[in-house]
Protein backbone atom coordinates (compact mmCIF):
# COMPACT_ATOMS: atom_id res chain seq x y z
CA UNK A 1 0.00 0.00 0.00
CA UNK A 2 3.03 2.28 0.29
CA UNK A 3 4.29 1.57 -3.23
CA UNK A 4 3.68 3.78 -6.26
CA UNK A 5 1.23 2.38 -8.77
CA UNK A 6 1.66 1.95 -12.50
CA UNK A 7 0.34 4.96 -14.48
CA UNK A 8 -2.69 2.94 -15.66
CA UNK A 9 -3.64 1.82 -12.15
CA UNK A 10 -3.02 5.28 -10.74
CA UNK A 11 -5.21 6.84 -13.44
CA UNK A 12 -8.00 4.36 -12.67
CA UNK A 13 -7.75 5.12 -8.94
CA UNK A 14 -7.74 8.84 -9.70
CA UNK A 15 -10.99 8.47 -11.66
CA UNK A 16 -12.49 6.76 -8.60
CA UNK A 17 -11.40 9.71 -6.42
CA UNK A 18 -12.94 12.31 -8.75
CA UNK A 19 -16.18 10.33 -8.93
CA UNK A 20 -16.24 9.90 -5.12
CA UNK A 21 -15.73 13.62 -4.49
CA UNK A 22 -18.23 14.70 -7.14
CA UNK A 23 -20.95 12.34 -5.90
CA UNK A 24 -20.27 13.39 -2.30
CA UNK A 25 -21.77 16.84 -2.95
CA UNK A 26 -25.11 15.25 -3.84
CA UNK A 27 -24.85 12.93 -0.84
CA UNK A 28 -24.12 15.88 1.47
CA UNK A 29 -27.10 17.76 0.05
CA UNK A 30 -29.30 14.78 0.96
CA UNK A 31 -27.76 14.44 4.43
CA UNK A 32 -28.29 18.06 5.49
CA UNK A 33 -31.99 17.76 4.68
CA UNK A 34 -32.26 15.15 7.48
CA UNK A 35 -29.47 16.08 9.92
CA UNK A 36 -28.23 19.54 11.10
CA UNK A 37 -25.10 20.68 9.19
CA UNK A 38 -22.61 20.50 12.06
CA UNK A 39 -23.80 17.05 13.03
CA UNK A 40 -23.65 15.98 9.39
CA UNK A 41 -19.99 17.01 9.26
CA UNK A 42 -19.25 15.52 12.70
CA UNK A 43 -20.84 12.11 12.08
CA UNK A 44 -19.15 11.85 8.69
CA UNK A 45 -15.86 12.75 10.35
CA UNK A 46 -16.22 10.00 12.99
CA UNK A 47 -16.78 7.43 10.24
CA UNK A 48 -13.77 8.70 8.31
CA UNK A 49 -11.63 8.65 11.46
CA UNK A 50 -12.51 5.02 12.16
CA UNK A 51 -11.77 3.99 8.58
CA UNK A 52 -8.47 5.89 8.42
CA UNK A 53 -7.30 4.30 11.67
CA UNK A 54 -7.62 0.90 10.00
CA UNK A 55 -6.16 2.01 6.65
CA UNK A 56 -3.13 3.81 8.06
CA UNK A 57 -2.35 1.06 10.55
CA UNK A 58 -2.50 -1.55 7.78
CA UNK A 59 -0.26 0.55 5.50
CA UNK A 60 2.32 1.35 8.20
CA UNK A 61 1.53 5.07 8.16
CA UNK A 62 0.29 5.38 11.74
CA UNK A 63 2.75 7.72 13.50
CA UNK A 64 2.96 10.35 16.24
CA UNK A 65 3.52 13.76 14.57
CA UNK A 66 6.60 15.84 15.33
CA UNK A 67 6.04 19.25 16.96
CA UNK A 68 7.09 20.97 13.73
CA UNK A 69 4.17 19.35 11.89
CA UNK A 70 1.53 20.46 14.43
CA UNK A 71 0.81 23.77 12.60
CA UNK A 72 -0.03 21.97 9.35
CA UNK A 73 -2.17 19.46 11.24
CA UNK A 74 -4.15 22.34 12.76
CA UNK A 75 -4.30 24.23 9.46
CA UNK A 76 -5.82 21.34 7.52
CA UNK A 77 -8.04 20.25 10.42
CA UNK A 78 -9.51 23.69 11.06
CA UNK A 79 -9.50 25.51 7.72
CA UNK A 80 -10.38 22.58 5.46
CA UNK A 81 -11.92 19.77 7.48
CA UNK A 82 -13.84 21.96 9.93
CA UNK A 83 -14.60 25.37 8.38
CA UNK A 84 -14.85 24.20 4.77
CA UNK A 85 -16.98 21.16 5.66
CA UNK A 86 -19.30 23.10 7.97
CA UNK A 87 -19.79 26.02 5.60
CA UNK A 88 -20.46 23.71 2.66
CA UNK A 89 -22.92 21.58 4.65
CA UNK A 90 -24.76 24.70 5.85
CA UNK A 91 -24.73 26.30 2.40
CA UNK A 92 -26.14 23.18 0.75
CA UNK A 93 -29.21 23.41 2.96
CA UNK A 94 -30.26 26.42 0.87
CA UNK A 95 -28.47 25.93 -2.44
CA UNK A 96 -28.69 23.18 -5.08
CA UNK A 97 -25.77 20.74 -4.96
CA UNK A 98 -24.97 21.46 -8.62
CA UNK A 99 -24.43 25.16 -7.98
CA UNK A 100 -22.73 24.48 -4.66
CA UNK A 101 -20.05 22.27 -6.18
CA UNK A 102 -19.24 24.88 -8.84
CA UNK A 103 -18.88 27.62 -6.21
CA UNK A 104 -16.91 25.32 -3.93
CA UNK A 105 -14.33 24.57 -6.58
CA UNK A 106 -13.44 28.23 -7.18
CA UNK A 107 -10.68 27.65 -4.60
CA UNK A 108 -7.76 27.76 -7.12
CA UNK A 109 -8.94 31.21 -8.25
CA UNK A 110 -8.73 32.56 -4.68
CA UNK A 111 -5.30 30.96 -4.25
CA UNK A 112 -4.03 32.72 -7.39
CA UNK A 113 -5.52 36.07 -6.36
CA UNK A 114 -4.09 35.83 -2.83
CA UNK A 115 -0.64 34.90 -4.14
CA UNK A 116 -0.71 37.85 -6.54
CA UNK A 117 -1.88 40.24 -3.81
CA UNK A 118 0.90 39.05 -1.50
CA UNK A 119 3.37 39.30 -4.40
CA UNK A 120 4.57 35.76 -3.80
CA UNK A 121 3.56 34.83 -7.31
CA UNK A 122 3.37 36.77 -10.56
CA UNK A 123 0.21 36.63 -12.65
CA UNK A 124 1.46 35.99 -16.17
CA UNK A 125 -0.75 36.41 -19.21
CA UNK A 126 -2.03 32.83 -19.22
CA UNK A 127 -2.74 32.77 -15.50
CA UNK A 128 -4.36 36.20 -15.65
CA UNK A 129 -6.59 34.96 -18.46
CA UNK A 130 -7.47 31.89 -16.40
CA UNK A 131 -8.36 33.90 -13.30
CA UNK A 132 -10.40 36.40 -15.34
CA UNK A 133 -12.27 33.55 -17.07
CA UNK A 134 -13.00 31.88 -13.74
CA UNK A 135 -14.24 35.11 -12.15
CA UNK A 136 -16.47 35.70 -15.18
CA UNK A 137 -17.95 32.26 -14.54
CA UNK A 138 -18.52 33.24 -10.90
CA UNK A 139 -20.42 36.33 -12.06
CA UNK A 140 -22.53 34.17 -14.38
CA UNK A 141 -23.59 31.73 -11.65
CA UNK A 142 -24.29 34.57 -9.20
CA UNK A 143 -26.41 36.62 -11.61
CA UNK A 144 -30.12 37.05 -10.70
CA UNK A 145 -31.18 34.91 -13.67
CA UNK A 146 -29.29 31.95 -12.20
CA UNK A 147 -29.62 32.62 -8.47
CA UNK A 148 -32.83 33.72 -6.76
CA UNK A 149 -31.82 37.06 -5.27
CA UNK A 150 -35.23 37.51 -3.66
CA UNK A 151 -34.52 34.56 -1.35
CA UNK A 152 -32.14 35.60 1.44
CA UNK A 153 -31.39 31.98 2.35
CA UNK A 154 -30.17 31.23 -1.17
CA UNK A 155 -27.81 34.21 -1.07
CA UNK A 156 -26.57 33.20 2.39
CA UNK A 157 -25.98 29.65 1.15
CA UNK A 158 -23.99 30.88 -1.84
CA UNK A 159 -21.96 33.21 0.39
CA UNK A 160 -21.17 30.38 2.79
CA UNK A 161 -19.87 28.12 0.05
CA UNK A 162 -17.73 30.90 -1.44
CA UNK A 163 -16.36 31.54 2.06
CA UNK A 164 -15.69 27.80 2.34
CA UNK A 165 -13.67 27.96 -0.89
CA UNK A 166 -11.68 30.89 0.52
CA UNK A 167 -10.95 28.91 3.72
CA UNK A 168 -9.68 26.03 1.60
CA UNK A 169 -7.54 28.48 -0.37
CA UNK A 170 -6.02 29.83 2.85
CA UNK A 171 -5.17 26.28 3.87
CA UNK A 172 -3.49 25.60 0.51
CA UNK A 173 -1.42 28.76 0.81
CA UNK A 174 -0.18 27.71 4.25
CA UNK A 175 0.54 24.14 3.11
CA UNK A 176 2.76 25.46 0.32
CA UNK A 177 4.98 27.24 2.84
CA UNK A 178 5.11 24.44 5.41
CA UNK A 179 8.30 22.39 5.76
CA UNK A 180 6.98 18.86 6.07
CA UNK A 181 8.56 16.26 8.31
CA UNK A 182 5.96 13.50 8.06
CA UNK A 183 4.07 12.87 4.81
CA UNK A 184 0.54 14.25 4.27
CA UNK A 185 -0.80 10.70 4.50
CA UNK A 186 0.89 10.10 7.87
CA UNK A 187 -0.66 13.29 9.27
CA UNK A 188 -4.11 12.62 7.85
CA UNK A 189 -5.45 10.70 10.86
CA UNK A 190 -4.43 13.47 13.26
CA UNK A 191 -6.00 16.14 11.07
CA UNK A 192 -9.27 14.21 10.98
CA UNK A 193 -9.07 13.58 14.74
CA UNK A 194 -8.74 17.30 15.54
CA UNK A 195 -11.55 18.16 13.12
CA UNK A 196 -13.80 15.45 14.55
CA UNK A 197 -13.35 16.69 18.13
CA UNK A 198 -13.91 20.33 17.15
CA UNK A 199 -16.97 19.52 15.02
CA UNK A 200 -18.55 17.31 17.69
CA UNK A 201 -18.03 19.74 20.57
CA UNK A 202 -19.27 22.68 18.47
CA UNK A 203 -22.31 20.70 17.33
CA UNK A 204 -23.18 19.82 20.93
CA UNK A 205 -22.92 23.45 22.04
CA UNK A 206 -24.73 25.07 19.09
CA UNK A 207 -27.17 22.42 17.88
CA UNK A 208 -27.57 20.20 20.94
CA UNK A 209 -28.23 16.49 20.70
CA UNK A 210 -29.73 15.96 17.24
CA UNK A 211 -33.23 14.58 16.80
CA UNK A 212 -32.60 12.31 13.82
CA UNK A 213 -35.02 9.86 12.27
CA UNK A 214 -32.63 7.10 11.29
CA UNK A 215 -33.29 4.87 8.31
CA UNK A 216 -31.21 2.41 6.26
CA UNK A 217 -31.03 5.02 3.49
CA UNK A 218 -29.62 7.67 5.86
CA UNK A 219 -27.08 5.21 7.27
CA UNK A 220 -25.91 4.32 3.75
CA UNK A 221 -25.54 8.01 2.88
CA UNK A 222 -23.36 8.58 5.96
CA UNK A 223 -21.28 5.47 5.24
CA UNK A 224 -20.69 6.64 1.68
CA UNK A 225 -19.80 10.19 2.72
CA UNK A 226 -17.54 9.17 5.62
CA UNK A 227 -15.89 6.07 4.22
CA UNK A 228 -15.80 6.50 0.42
CA UNK A 229 -16.18 10.27 -0.02
CA UNK A 230 -13.72 11.15 2.76
CA UNK A 231 -11.43 8.42 4.16
CA UNK A 232 -10.97 6.28 1.06
CA UNK A 233 -10.75 9.30 -1.24
CA UNK A 234 -8.07 11.00 0.90
CA UNK A 235 -6.01 7.81 1.07
CA UNK A 236 -6.41 7.14 -2.66
CA UNK A 237 -5.43 10.70 -3.54
CA UNK A 238 -2.21 10.39 -1.53
CA UNK A 239 -1.36 7.25 -3.53
CA UNK A 240 -2.25 8.96 -6.80
CA UNK A 241 -0.06 11.96 -5.96
CA UNK A 242 2.94 9.62 -5.65
CA UNK A 243 2.18 7.95 -8.95
CA UNK A 244 1.02 10.67 -11.35
CA UNK A 245 2.47 14.08 -12.29
CA UNK A 246 1.12 17.04 -10.32
CA UNK A 247 -0.10 18.67 -13.55
CA UNK A 248 -2.22 15.61 -14.33
CA UNK A 249 -3.88 15.54 -10.92
CA UNK A 250 -4.41 19.31 -10.85
CA UNK A 251 -6.13 19.28 -14.23
CA UNK A 252 -7.99 16.06 -13.46
CA UNK A 253 -9.63 17.40 -10.31
CA UNK A 254 -11.38 20.04 -12.41
CA UNK A 255 -13.69 17.20 -13.50
CA UNK A 256 -15.12 17.02 -9.95
CA UNK A 257 -17.65 19.87 -10.45
CA UNK A 258 -18.81 18.26 -13.68
CA UNK A 259 -19.39 14.96 -11.87
CA UNK A 260 -21.22 16.86 -9.13
CA UNK A 261 -23.52 18.62 -11.60
CA UNK A 262 -24.38 15.42 -13.48
CA UNK A 263 -24.92 13.46 -10.26
CA UNK A 264 -27.21 16.14 -8.82
CA UNK A 265 -29.23 16.10 -12.05
CA UNK A 266 -29.54 12.31 -12.07
CA UNK A 267 -30.13 11.66 -8.36
CA UNK A 268 -31.82 14.85 -7.16
CA UNK A 269 -33.47 16.03 -10.36
CA UNK A 270 -31.68 19.39 -10.28
CA UNK A 271 -31.91 21.16 -13.66
CA UNK A 272 -28.79 21.98 -15.66
CA UNK A 273 -29.81 25.42 -16.87
CA UNK A 274 -27.78 27.46 -19.41
CA UNK A 275 -26.35 29.76 -16.70
CA UNK A 276 -25.06 26.80 -14.69
CA UNK A 277 -23.55 25.12 -17.76
CA UNK A 278 -21.85 28.34 -18.89
CA UNK A 279 -20.59 29.17 -15.38
CA UNK A 280 -19.18 25.67 -14.89
CA UNK A 281 -17.45 25.83 -18.28
CA UNK A 282 -15.89 29.22 -17.53
CA UNK A 283 -14.79 28.33 -13.97
CA UNK A 284 -13.38 24.91 -14.89
CA UNK A 285 -11.73 26.37 -17.99
CA UNK A 286 -10.26 29.24 -15.98
CA UNK A 287 -8.83 26.86 -13.39
CA UNK A 288 -7.36 24.71 -16.15
CA UNK A 289 -5.67 27.74 -17.75
CA UNK A 290 -4.27 28.83 -14.36
CA UNK A 291 -2.96 25.32 -13.76
CA UNK A 292 -1.29 25.17 -17.16
CA UNK A 293 0.33 28.54 -16.46
CA UNK A 294 2.14 26.95 -13.47
CA UNK A 295 3.30 23.93 -15.44
CA UNK A 296 7.03 23.50 -16.04
CA UNK A 297 8.17 24.23 -19.57
CA UNK A 298 7.50 21.28 -21.83
CA UNK A 299 5.31 19.45 -19.28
Amino acid sequence: MNQSLSPAKAAALFIVVVLAWGINWTVTKSLVQAVPPLWTAAIRSWIALSALLVILRASGNLIIPEIADVPVVLSVALLHMTFFSTLVATGLRYLPASKGVVLGYTTPLWVALAAAAARTERLGKLKLAGVATGLLGLCVILNPASLNWTNANVLIGAGMIILAAICWAANIIYIRSHRWIATPLQLLLWQVLVATLVLTSTALVTEGVPDVTWSPHLVLLFLYSGFIGTALAYWAMSVVNRSLPALTTSLGTTATPIVGIVTAALLLGEPIDPSLALAATLIVGGIALSTLADAPSGA
